[in-house]
């Protein structure tokens, strides 16, 4: 719905760029052992040699050669998707917020980065560029921790866990109860414990939103109705209760249309003003 408010040219490039994303996603979630292994590092080798060479006999990739073609999008950031998707087919305990960080840096940080580069970055003085590239990338993980939030029960169905341990053992749970599937959503540490990861997640949406500004006038908008309809989704988590390890919340189809249409007009004192509530 967000790239609907792009550009055609920088919408197709999206595209690519999700697709490819979404392919790599897929590989890890639907399959399982050495396949997985074996499909990922195939896709992620033909991937880099589409972006090289300009060209590929795949759909998707061809579309991503084109996109990184046409926007200049640092490969490094496409190696630091794959690398960080790779983290899923051998899923280990991460301890710390600075642990969980790093993975999400990899998986959705470096998206960011290759969205950033779409979208475009109104000064081309490198010290602007890499002051937009670092709030996209700000934007990335507090997305990413959105989805853990939203993903608990289900990623523990999966036998993964990307809570922090110790932060989890502050509030009286172990990561073990999220894996067994034994932990509930009344559990007296659990809903303190959520409070306080979706209180993280809305300061790291308040500390990328300045870098929406620094985009291309033709790309804000969409920047804007990501970050607000994504941050929705916590209004969605602590109205459930803060209950993912039994459901899969999500906004409403009509809560993001209103979001596409506020970003549509632009309204990003309001978003802010909301995020820092």
């Amino acid at each position: 719905m967000a790239s609907r408010l792009l550009a055609p040219s920088k919408r197709r490039a999206a595209f690519a760029v999700y697709a490819t994303c979404r392919k790599a996603d897929d590989l890890v979630d639907t399959g399982g052992g050495a396949g997985s292994r074996e499909a990922l590092r195939a896709f992620r080798d033909r991937a880099l040699d589409a972006v090289e060479h300009r060209t590929s006999d795949d759909a998707v990739l061809r579309e991503l050669a084109r996109a990184f073609d046409t926007f200049d999008v640092p490969v490094h950031a496409l190696v630091e998707l794959f690398d960080g998707v790779a983290l899923d087919l051998d899923p280990r305990p991460f301890f710390s917020w600075p642990e969980l960080t790093t993975y999400c840096e990899g998986v959705a940080a470096s998206v960011g980065e290759m969205c950033c580069a779409v979208f475009g970055v109104l000064s081309s003085e490198p010290r602007d560029v890499s002051i937009a590239v670092a709030h996209a990338r700000t934007l990335g993980v507090a997305m990413q921790l959105t989805n853990i939030l939203r993903d608990v029960g289900e990623d523990a169905s999966r036998g993964r866990c990307y809570l922090p341990e110790a932060e989890l053992a502050a509030h009286g749970i172990s990561r073990m109860q999220i894996l067994d599937r034994s932990l509930t959503s009344d559990h007296p540490g659990w809903r303190s414990f959520m409070a306080f990861q979706s209180a993280r997640a809305r300061d790291l949406y308040r500390q990328a939103l300045p870098g929406v500004a620094l985009l291309e006038p033709d790309a804000q908008r969409c920047a804007l109705a990501c970050a607000s309809g994504y941050s929705r989704i916590l209004d969605e988590i602590e109205a459930a209760g803060f209950d993912t390890l039994t459901r899969r919340v999500s906004a409403s189809r009509l809560t993001l249309l209103g979001v596409a249409w506020r970003a549509w007009r632009g309204r990003l004192p309001r978003f802010a003003a909301e995020q820092a509530r």
